[in-house]
């Protein structure tokens, strides 16, 4: 079992930056990647960013060049750094824990961008 937990969400203008945590337990030795999701009120929950054990990164295309995915093992924690935020990117923000054909999912954080 891995439970992973957000934070780090919040309320900021366009333009803004936000970092988002998320700090996992449990068997996080069995973990073969990271990856931050999110889900827009009344849409589906999409990628955002990935970053495998071996520190492979990847990203959707609407956030490429301003958002960065990134871990420290040593905390058991992965970020994601969140610069130039539009409205569009309003969303509650999910961290998942990819451990072989499961995914372990956190509570979700509430990023809003305001114009």
């Amino acid at each position: 079992q891995v439970q992973p937990v957000e934070s780090g969400g919040g309320l900021v203008q366009a333009g803004g930056s936000l970092r988002l945590s998320c700090v996992t337990s449990g068997s996080i030795f069995s973990i073969t990647a990271m990856g931050w999701f999110r889900q827009a009120p009344g849409g589906q929950r999409d990628l955002v960013a990935t970053i495998t054990s071996g520190g492979t990164t990847h990203y959707a295309d609407s956030v490429k060049g301003r958002f960065t995915i990134s871990r420290d093992n040593a905390k058991n924690t992965v970020y994601l750094q969140m610069n130039s935020l539009k409205p569009e990117d309003t969303a509650v923000y999910y961290c998942n824990a990819e451990v072989g054909l499961y995914h372990y999912w956190g509570q979700g954080t509430q990023v809003t961008v305001s114009s």
